[in-house]
């Protein structure tokens, strides 16, 4: 596909030095920036539409506007707790980048009106946090940050923050938590973290590949950002970590709205000459495709309609000789362990989910069983403060519905033996 890459124009090039960032035009964006009036980056991104790359989707410019103006101090939380299961961009944007990430935080911080940056990055990233350390102890070396950023009027201090590797951290209100030495739970919302957020003050929460959109945007403006993509509501270009059954896995690079049928090509396609079975098109929380939904494209709102979610964007292809079964049991096991506990349905449900698995799997359930599973699910899903619960319930019922004669075999086999 003939696409220049953008977040990932400088991958294997080594840019651990501002120098070396700066040669290849790094920072450009930043003191652009620092010319511009902050409200007048809000607007820009605002304008732009970039939504979300965590899961949700939410227009970024829209949530710094809710930033009460009046109340300080105010804080910047990049959320680097990568930790859904087939996710891995963001890993690859700091590894490979991180002066791509310092400055985005540089620029959404003053435009929001926030002197302190906290990275939360996920516990297992150790490689990771020391090298994102080690381009901010030379950013302040170079004046790009701390006091007076470029020899401006704006300061602005980044702290690195490392989880100790619990799931339920990436969540927005369980990640303030563990950031003020708390245990790690989601909050009850509202108030939400823009009026209320780390240390009672308002607090914006982006992604790794949502900030380091920011500097393109300021730099290039938000008509060339609107005009990558599908639309201009799914636009920009687009971080696709694909793993599971192909020949290529790794991180791509696309406009958003690519679709699946095109992602697979140029990954490689099935491995081994296989058939696709189905795919999950972002991350273990989302929904199961089956094969039928090849041509589907990519973006947050032709999934959702399609009744799955774009979500981190972590793509998971399965082929056709899986057990859907199994996979089903991978992803219950994972939110079981994973929650946190505090809601009764998500702490009692999860457990009732992996257990009836477990019990099909051993050639013990009945048909009934497969629709208690469902009926499980329902229970679930819309009664937790998080989206953990509604993750679990949403994949694993995805996959029990759609692929149920793979559930009945396990209970034809009872019924073969009772007779």
């Amino acid at each position: 596909m003939n696409y220049e890459p953008v977040l990932l124009r400088n991958i294997g090039k080594k840019l651990y030095k501002v120098a070396d960032y700066v040669k290849e035009g790094g920072y450009s964006g930043l003191e652009k920036a620092l010319q511009m009036k902050p409200e007048e980056i809000t607007e820009e991104v605002k304008k732009a539409n970039l939504r979300g790359r965590g899961g949700a989707g939410f227009p970024a410019g829209v949530k710094w506007s809710f930033v009460p103006k009046d109340i300080y101090p105010k804080y910047l939380v990049c959320n680097a707790d990568e930790s859904e299961p087939g996710t891995f961009k963001d890993r690859v944007l700091i590894e490979e980048d991180p002066h791509l990430l310092i400055e985005g935080c540089a620029i959404s911080s003053y435009a929001i009106g926030a002197n302190t940056c906290y990275i939360y990055i996920r516990g297992e990233y150790t490689k990771q946090a020391d090298i994102l350390e080690d381009a901010i102890a030379d950013a302040y070396k170079e004046g790009i940050i701390g006091s007076k950023v470029m020899d401006s009027n704006f300061s602005l201090d980044i702290v690195v923050h490392r989880g100790a590797g619990a799931y339920i951290c990436g969540e927005e209100t369980g990640l303030l938590e563990s950031l003020e030495g708390k245990r790690g739970q989601p909050r009850v919302k509202p108030p939400f973290p823009a009026v209320v957020g780390a240390f009672g003050k308002p607090t914006v929460i982006n992604n790794v590949e949502t900030l380091c959109c920011v500097p393109f945007i300021v730099s290039r403006g938000a008509e060339w950002f609107r005009s990558i993509g599908i639309d201009e509501k799914n636009c920009g270009p687009k971080l696709y970590a694909i793993s599971g059954h192909v020949e290529k896995p790794g991180v791509y690079e696309f406009p958003m709205g690519i679709t699946f049928e095109k992602l697979l090509e140029e990954a490689g396609g099935i491995w081994q000459g296989r058939k696709l079975k189905a795919f999950i098109p972002g991350g273990a929380s989302a929904p199961v495709m089956t094969a039928d939904d090849i041509g589907i494209p990519m973006s947050f709102d032709h999934l959702a309609k399609a009744g799955s979610m774009l979500g981190s964007a972590a793509v998971i292809v399965i082929d056709d000789n899986t057990c859907m079964v199994k996979v089903a049991k991978t992803i219950a096991h994972f939110f079981n362990h994973e929650s946190c506990g505090q809601c009764t349905p998500c702490r009692e449900g999860t457990n009732w989910l992996e257990y009836i698995i477990d019990k099909v799997l051993s050639g013990k359930a009945t048909e009934k069983d497969i629709d208690l599973l469902t009926g499980v699910c329902n229970q679930i899903e819309g009664n937790c403060l998080c989206a953990l619960g509604d993750a679990a319930a949403m994949s694993v019922r995805s996959i029990a519905i759609k692929f149920k004669e793979e559930f009945m075999k396990y209970v034809k086999k009872l019924t073969l033996v009772r007779e």
